[in-house]
């Protein structure tokens, strides 16, 4: 599914001057467009598709992926996580903190790999298909 990311080209030249925040504004719109990809290919009317993709995106649920996907860091990857979720704030009113630090870590990470390392960016989101089909 993340086969679309595979046809970027790195930008590293252009991006080099953005911060975690908007490195994890970008990572966001990855996100959700690749969990937008995955959804509309299964039948069902737009309301359903909708709050399916809403699920994934969510914090808690970019936490878990996050969760997940850490055994599989590399050192770089693990500083662009920590420097989002320092970055992060406390995140929407009655959302818990530490999951929104957590995602905006991720979603850093996301947008920075969109940027410069395409491939590695979609074996990690190929890897968490394949883990939540084991966990399914």
């Amino acid at each position: 599914m993340s086969d679309w990311i595979r046809l970027q080209q790195a930008l590293p030249s252009q991006s080099a001057d953005l911060g975690p925040l908007q490195l994890a504004w970008l990572g966001d719109a990855v996100w959700e467009l690749h969990q937008r990809l995955r959804h509309c290919r299964r039948p069902g009317r737009s309301a359903d598709l909708h709050r399916a993709v809403v699920s994934e995106v969510r914090a808690d649920a970019q936490a878990l992926a996050l969760e997940r996907l850490e055994p599989l860091l590399t050192e770089l990857e693990c500083d662009l996580v920590r420097r989002g979720r320092n970055r992060a704030g406390k995140g929407p009113r009655g959302g818990d903190p530490a999951a929104y630090g957590k995602a905006t870590g991720f979603e850093t990470m996301v947008g920075w790999l969109f940027l410069h390392n395409p491939a590695r960016l979609a074996q990690l989101l190929d890897r968490l298909e394949e883990t939540e089909s084991s966990l399914s």
